[in-house]
């Protein structure tokens, strides 16, 4: 029996690199939803503040940097006037439209809405 605060190698092994990468970035308050707004076209950094409700301008700040890091997001600047900055994603950062948007489709499927009950515990 494992002892309370160890890991079970076998169990973290059976994780992937791959998979557990992905969550360590796009796992992230608001990572996901700025890719996905940002799936369509390029978005102004208050656009995008707009379009993601309860998000800082700091907290959007440091995501977008992360994204940027990891070569999922672009930041562009017009010179203006007036100064405005635009992000857009990579081809890598667009890559991750189909996987999002089928997330979307089973997350409609089986995850129920706030405030509403899964359809077992509604018969």
């Amino acid at each position: 029996m494992p002892v309370r605060g160890s890991h079970d190698a076998e169990a973290c092994a059976q994780v992937g690199d791959g998979i557990t990468r992905v969550f360590q970035l796009l796992g992230k308050r608001w990572t996901g939803l700025i890719v996905a707004v940002l799936l369509p076209r390029p978005v102004y950094f208050a656009d995008l503040r707009r379009a993601i409700p309860g998000i800082s301008e700091r907290m959007l700040s440091d995501r977008l940097a992360e994204l940027a890091a990891a070569g999922l997001v672009v930041r562009e600047v017009d010179e203006g006037p007036p100064l405005r900055v635009s992000y857009r994603l990579t081809e890598s950062g667009a890559a991750l439209g189909p996987s999002l948007k089928e997330l979307s489709r089973w997350a409609e499927e089986h995850l129920p809405e706030e405030g509403s009950c899964p359809e077992q515990l509604r018969k």
